[in-house]
């Protein structure tokens, strides 16, 4: 398993992952599919000091992840946000793992402070990779997200880098 820096070339497979996760579950709060077009301005913010990465095989494009920034505000510019995602049918192989400890890595290496995960209170999957990566829980913010006719926690986990 190769993970590398994300290029317009990945849209359409990030995409296909994602907008599986938009119209099949809770793990984003998205509702609206991402267009191609989406993607690669997706790609385009994550270039340089909040990047992107895919994990690459054989198969193709297993999973991806970055990191955001946290918030607008000046002085959390140190903070940063992190986001992985893993295709279903490569779930449980440690692509996830491999993507969060790189996306770590890299938030070291651009001098960042702490990262932040938030992630739909029901994900244990996603839970269960944080804590195991050295996040630990900060706190739960119920009820914030409404999707499939149901609320939603947001679970808040933290690693300091």
């Amino acid at each position: 398993m190769d993970i590398r820096l994300a290029r317009p070339g990945d849209a359409e497979a990030l995409r296909a992952i994602y907008n599986t996760e938009v119209s099949g579950s809770t793990v984003t709060f998205d509702i609206e599919p991402r267009t191609h077009a989406d993607q690669l301005a997706w790609i385009d913010r994550h270039q340089g000091v909040h990047p992107a990465v895919v994990a690459v095989d054989d198969a193709g494009v297993a999973g991806f992840g970055s990191l955001s920034p946290f918030r607008d505000r000046a002085a959390y510019s140190t903070t940063v946000e992190d986001s992985v995602y893993v295709a279903g049918d490569r779930r449980g192989q440690g692509v996830g793992r491999l993507l969060l400890e790189e996306l770590l890595d890299l938030g070291t290496r651009q001098g960042f402070h702490t990262v932040i995960a938030r992630t739909s209170g029901d994900n244990e999957p996603s839970i269960a990779l944080h804590r195991a990566c050295g996040f630990v829980l900060v706190g739960i913010e119920h009820e914030v997200g409404r999707k499939f006719g149901r609320w939603i926690d947001v679970t808040i986990l933290q690693r300091m880098l």
